[in-house]
């Protein structure tokens, strides 16, 4: 039977025409709205939409409701728009938030029931974007347990176990999130989302073998998806399975040669596994790629500097001139002047750093600091500081770092108020404890506070070369030589430095073993015969360069 054509009855049921009452209504709603007055112009819109069959006006509604945090009123807008467009999914939506917010589960399985009837394929996108707000929100949980239901209602379903994984790993429930994962990849097992999903969480529980065959059967599906080799590669490389990482970047430079990406990390394999020469080669070959040039000049130079090879060095250092390695390169050129002691270059490269990278102000002020503290300019070196601590008075590492110069300069008050501020801050910082520990020892007598320090400093880091230095002192220091030659001894064993050396030999000159004494300084001191410990040893126990 042919459908009769709608008649005026019906339009009017429908009220799509806008009678002069609704368009005051709307006037009045939209003149509230410039006004301010949301209050009002969400009862005229509300009211409007409960006249028209737009459903437009009542959206409108409902996003006035949101802002005004008035649920109620929110509630009654949302019945509205979905008693006019039930199909409207950003409805569903906002029907799904506010009872997940409400804790009305029954309304949010309904509402999420709606959604993944009307949209199945775009059903895992809408709530992962709902659940970033719930997130905000604290609902995780109570969005979980939501999709648990769902769950039940629906055990066919991927996308519901996928998101439940997602939310999962969001409440830091690892093992529950691989749980719900893995119930996803048996219903799909070629979702390659889940794959990766399954491989992320396999990873952050230490469990790189796990992560590696799930990305290794999702590479076999599906050879053309250059993302799940890449992430494949990327967990070879943490495990260090180097040699397989190597082929499977030289797979995918077979199918795109200039894959810079992959280039860049091939280099840095070779460079891991001391291949020097062949990381030469392929970082040379990013060299004419304008974005990734940067990268490549850093780490040639990088290596030059490995080979002992420093004015080559500063030469790919230099050329790093802009992008994300600019002020690594430049800080590294420094580095590299400040070991070679060649500190007439590197004054005016520290301003050019100061005037190109504002943003880094503070690190570029340390250098100085640095620079200033190895020419012996303490007090040039303490007053860049003091000017640093003005705009960053909490800063832990300048008040480490202007405690010991002031050390040098017998300003001992100070470098106890820093080290104490950096303690009352984190009482557990064993750089702070240490510093603090072995001052008291050295330059005071207050050993019983020291001890208090050193002893906290070694329980937290028993294995601390200069902990256990500083102990060793501390024991020499209290009459117990026989006891500070065990730790120091067990300190330079894990860390020859010349400090620890020159500390060894005082407490064995002073239990009379004078020849062992002279020759661990010998031994060290043709290596180092600048360095201030050994010749303050040499100056106090050999006499005349005996």
């Amino acid at each position: 039977m042919p459908a009769k054509p709608e008649g005026l009855e019906s339009r009017v049921n429908r009220n799509t025409v806008i009678d002069e009452e609704v368009l005051y209504l709307l006037m009045a709603a939209e003149l509230a709205g410039q006004r301010n007055q949301y209050h009002l112009a969400m009862d005229a819109y509300l009211q409007a939409a409960k006249r028209v069959d737009d459903p437009r006006i009542a959206e409108r509604a409902v996003k006035i409701g949101l802002f005004l945090k008035d649920e109620q009123r929110t509630r009654e807008a949302l019945t509205v728009w979905l008693s006019k467009d039930g199909k409207n999914l950003a409805a569903r939506k906002f029907a799904v938030l506010l009872a997940i917010k409400n804790s009305d589960q029954k309304a949010a399985v309904e509402n999420l029931n709606a959604m993944l009837a009307d949209d199945p394929a775009g059903f895992e996108a809408g709530v992962l974007e709902m659940t970033k707000l719930m997130e905000k929100e604290g609902r995780t949980q109570f969005t979980y347990d939501v999709l648990e239901e769902l769950a039940v209602e629906h055990p066919n379903q991927a996308s519901v176990f996928f998101l439940q994984a997602v939310l999962a790993s969001v409440l830091q429930n690892n093992e529950l999130a691989q749980q719900k994962v893995s119930q996803a990849l048996l219903i799909q097992p070629d979702w390659n989302k889940a794959v990766i999903l399954q491989a992320q969480l396999a990873g952050r529980s230490g469990d790189l073998a796990k992560a590696r065959t799930s990305l290794e059967k999702a590479v076999k599906a599906a050879p053309e998806d250059r993302m799940l080799r890449k992430m494949l590669l990327e967990v070879l490389v943490n495990g260090r399975d180097y040699d397989d990482a190597i082929k499977l970047c030289q797979s995918v430079l077979e199918d795109k040669p200039d894959d810079a990406e992959t280039l860049f990390t091939l280099a840095l394999i070779y460079m891991q596994q001391g291949q020097v020469d062949k990381a030469e080669n392929v970082l040379e070959k990013l060299l004419s790629n304008p974005e990734w040039e940067g990268q490549a000049s850093f780490y040639l130079g990088k290596i030059e500097v490995d080979q002992q090879h420093p004015d080559k060095a500063l030469t790919w250092f230099d050329r790093v001139s802009d992008g994300n390695y600019a002020f690594d390169a430049d800080m590294a050129a420094v580095s590299l002047l400040m070991n070679q002691k060649r500190f007439d270059e590197i004054e005016a490269r520290i301003k050019r750093m100061d005037n190109k990278y504002p943003e880094q102000h503070l690190r570029v002020l340390m250098v100085k600091a640095e620079l200033y503290n190895q020419l012996g300019k303490y007090q040039e070196a303490f007053d860049v500081l003091t000017q640093a601590l003005k705009d960053m008075p909490d800063n832990r590492e300048v008040l480490y770092a202007r405690a010991l110069v002031a050390e040098r300069l017998d300003k001992l008050d100070v470098l106890e108020s820093d080290l104490q501020k950096i303690l009352d801050k984190k009482p557990d910082d064993v750089g702070a404890l240490n510093a603090l520990g072995y001052t008291l020892t050295d330059r005071t007598q207050r050993y019983e506070e020291a001890a208090k320090y050193l002893e906290r400093a070694l329980s937290l880091q028993p294995d601390e070369a200069v902990v256990i230095d500083s102990y060793g002192w501390l024991q020499f220091k209290l009459g117990k030589p026989e006891r500070a030659l065990e730790f120091l001894r067990r300190a330079y064993e894990k860390q020859p430095e010349n400090e620890i050396a020159a500390h060894i030999a005082e407490v064995l000159w002073s239990l009379g073993e004078k020849k062992e004494a002279k020759e661990l300084f010998d031994s060290v001191y043709k290596k180092s015969p600048d360095d201030e410990y050994l010749l303050e040893f040499k100056k106090r126990f050999l006499q005349n360069g005996q």
